[in-house]
């Protein structure tokens, strides 16, 4: 057909099927038997055709793109969780447009405007710093939102989570079942709901045991401040002999001043936890103890969620946490009884 554009009409001809059904295929319709889906889109790609965006997006009145919004990539469980939700979206018939921003009036009012610009369907939230001031201007511009992995206290929102209280009292009570009792926490964001809750987690464990942490740091979640917490206790009288930390990105940091700069021995000198099972944490470099996230069925339903709301303007929130396995590998204590239990969400 020389350099002329490949319509649906000429795949269709092609495929033997009629131009509607490969209009159904490319809007990855349900309706489309999956063997006849796989036949037509083997046939668009032997002849070249690319669909029609534009006129998709002027045909349904949609723009078929989500918007998710986060804070950075530092941290590898965004990474693997960006990368799994964008192959879900996918699937379903959207692009993903990412967007990164601080914590600034400023950057919100940015990040409110490009989500308009774009005409994105809907929003997935998984930013820490901008979840309050976001949702509130998301909220009123009328566009569906979801918050990833970012717990809220707003009862018109909705939110897929870990269960982050049960998993810091999980991991509490594993280093206490060890046998220790000068217990720190490294914590994540006083502002960030999962940040509190594993805190919260963490003191119920302790109250419990009848034991008084050692200390209980605000580390903002990032792993420079982790870092130097680190190093301010243990240049204390009194030195912990555990460390449970808010997130994975925190506790390989801590790691690398326990070995590295301070010269001691992960587990037998001090054990470390962390949470989330981020993909490096299954490394023999680290071997790190974690309480992870389910990943995998929080993406499905932070993805179903949002495109539910999407065909459902009225439809009201939703509020789901998952509970997460303890992960127990070679950087913490193992308790009389227990048994190392190798499972990682991420691979």
């Amino acid at each position: 057909m020389g350099s002329t554009r490949i319509t649906a009409s000429d795949v269709a001809k092609a495929a033997g099927v009629s131009q509607p059904t490969v209009s159904r295929v490319f809007n990855r319709s349900a309706s489309v038997d999956p063997v006849k889906a796989e036949h037509v889109r083997a046939v668009a790609r032997d002849l070249g055709y690319i669909p029609n965006l534009v006129a998709r997006t002027l045909n349904s009145g949609s723009s078929f793109r989500i918007g998710i919004v986060l804070a950075y990539l530092k941290n590898g469980f965004f990474g693997a969780a960006l990368q799994d939700l964008s192959r879900t979206l996918n699937a379903r018939g959207y692009s993903v447009t990412v967007y990164f921003a601080g914590n600034s009036s400023d950057e919100v009012d940015a990040i409110v405007d490009d989500l308009l610009a774009d005409q994105v369907d809907g929003i997935v939230l998984a930013s820490i710093s901008l979840s309050n001031k976001l949702v509130t201007r998301v909220r009123k511009s009328g566009i569906p939102c979801v918050l990833f992995n970012r717990g809220q206290s707003d009862p018109d929102v909705s939110m897929v989570t870990a269960s982050n209280f049960e998993g810091g009292k999980r991991a509490t009570e594993f280093l206490i079942a060890g046998g220790h009792k000068r217990i720190a926490h490294l914590a994540g964001w006083r502002k960030a709901l999962n940040g509190v809750d594993r805190c919260n987690g963490f003191l119920s464990a302790m109250e419990a045991a009848g034991l008084e942490p050692l200390a209980c740091v605000d580390c903002h979640f990032r792993r420079n401040v982790a870092m130097d917490e680190t190093r301010k206790l243990f240049r204390q009288p009194v030195v912990p002999d555990a460390l449970f930390v808010a997130n994975d990105h925190m506790a390989f940091g801590v790691l690398e001043v326990l070995r590295e700069e301070l010269g001691l021995r992960v587990p037998e000198d001090v054990s470390v936890i962390g949470y989330d099972d981020a993909p490096m944490a299954c490394w023999k470099t680290f071997d790190l103890t974690t309480v992870s996230q389910p990943l995998g069925p929080m993406i499905k339903a932070t993805a179903q969620m949002l495109l539910d709301e999407i065909a459902d303007s009225t439809r009201a929130p939703e509020k789901i946490a998952f509970s997460g396995d303890l992960v127990v590998r070679g950087s913490a204590r193992i308790p009389a009884g227990w048994t190392r239990k190798e499972h990682s969400n991420a691979g």
